[in-house]
């Protein structure tokens, strides 16, 4: 067998699950009955599901220690988009649902047009247009 090539669910550890629940509710994202209110979230998306989970829960069951939190944890999230236009109105929505721009967008080198939010617990989501990636049906870009 081979590791097959996908991933299944990406799971945040949060601070407060109600929090971050209200915030991704607030960006429309509907959210799965199998959650466990206050306790875990799942969030159904175009493609893997995301999980919502206390940080001290989700750091036990891994064999770790939950620490400080810090600026950047040397992972993003990315969301592509169709235009700039949807850059920037996504860019608002997370701002007016409780998380913070950390860098606004901005033409890239690559053609593309890219920023950064963060949600209530830190986690950066990139949101980006990337012409030379067209976006399938299903919203997810397709590779060359």
């Amino acid at each position: 067998m081979t590791v097959p090539a996908r991933v299944s669910l990406v799971t945040l550890g949060v601070a407060d699950v109600r929090r971050s629940t209200a915030f991704y509710r607030a960006l429309g994202w509907p959210v799965s009955s199998a959650s466990a209110e206050g306790e875990v979230t799942f969030v159904r998306t175009a493609g893997a599901v995301l999980a919502l989970w206390s940080e001290g829960e989700l750091a036990a069951d891994a064999g770790a220690s939950a620490g400080e939190r810090s600026a950047f944890r040397g992972v993003a999230l990315a969301l592509n988009l169709a235009s700039r236009d949807e850059v920037d109105e996504a860019l608002e929505q997370m701002t007016s649902a409780g998380g913070t721009v950390v860098k606004p967008p901005v033409a890239t080198p690559w053609g593309g047009y890219s920023g950064y939010a963060a949600d209530p617990d830190g986690h950066l989501w990139e949101v980006a247009h990337n012409p030379g990636w067209p976006l399938g049906p299903d919203g997810l870009p397709v590779l060359p």
